[in-house]
């Protein structure tokens, strides 16, 4: 079982705002953060952002935000929200289009046999137990999973990897990098052999590049890794 109980959750005043401006905003996400509602009754992420934005703008009545993308819950780092009607519909066509170039780090158990590769399975989520399971060839309702790896570091005990994410499958990466035999820290529902205090996962949404949806310009967004012991050795 993780230990939730040193987790830390954003609220309005530790908010760590990554950029802004009329239409976006980009959130370097805590790993106790949820997106968007659940069952749990959490407050999510997009409700703090709205209460933020509030505060900040000084806004009488409901603020708009739009989601267009998530994060799994004990994963840290960027999350883009639309600020404006005009610039959700948008961002929904690039994620969906696979125009934003999404990059990880993660932290794994043992060293992969190569330096860097691409890894390809077939993923097939199981509901019941909200994990998806990464085949070698094609299973019935199962989908093509495609991510590239490169080794940038190599720590006493674990191996820092950048991923490039191809495909957006549910828990994809924390998938793969099992069935690549280098389970993510901390990720006990994916073969770590132990969890982590606050609950988190050694994996950070690093960086974004996409093209303003609305201003067309290219952006491209790094989000500061937590403060962190293991973290903090790899830069």
């Amino acid at each position: 079982m993780s230990v939730d109980v040193q987790k830390e959750h954003s609220n309005p005043s530790n908010l760590q705002v990554i950029f802004e401006d009329n239409h976006l905003i980009a959130i370097n996400k805590r790993a106790g953060d949820i997106v968007q509602g659940d069952k749990t009754g959490d407050t999510p992420l997009s409700e703090v952002v709205k209460e933020y934005l509030k505060i900040k703008h000084n806004k009488p009545g409901n603020v708009y935000l739009g989601v267009a993308h998530r994060l799994d819950r004990p994963t840290t780092g960027i999350v883009v929200f639309a600020k404006t009607s005009k610039a959700l519909p948008r961002l929904n066509k690039l994620f969906a289009e696979k125009d934003a170039k999404k990059t990880y780090w993660a932290i794994v158990k043992k060293y992969p046999e190569k330096e860097n590769d691409t890894l390809v399975h077939w993923l097939k989520r199981n509901p019941k137990q909200n994990k998806s399971y990464a085949h070698k060839n094609e299973v019935p309702d199962s989908k093509k999973a495609i991510l590239d790896y490169l080794v940038v570091k190599k720590l006493d005990r674990y191996t820092l990897l950048e991923i490039d994410l191809k495909t957006g499958r549910h828990h994809q990466i924390r998938s793969q990098l099992a069935a690549l035999g280098c389970p993510i820290k901390g990720d006990l529902k994916y073969g770590s052999d132990r969890s982590n205090k606050d609950g988190s996962i050694h994996l950070h949404a690093r960086k974004l590049t996409f093209v303003h949806p609305v201003k067309k310009e290219l952006l491209e967004l790094v989000a500061p890794l937590p403060k962190e012991s293991l973290w903090d050795a790899c830069m």
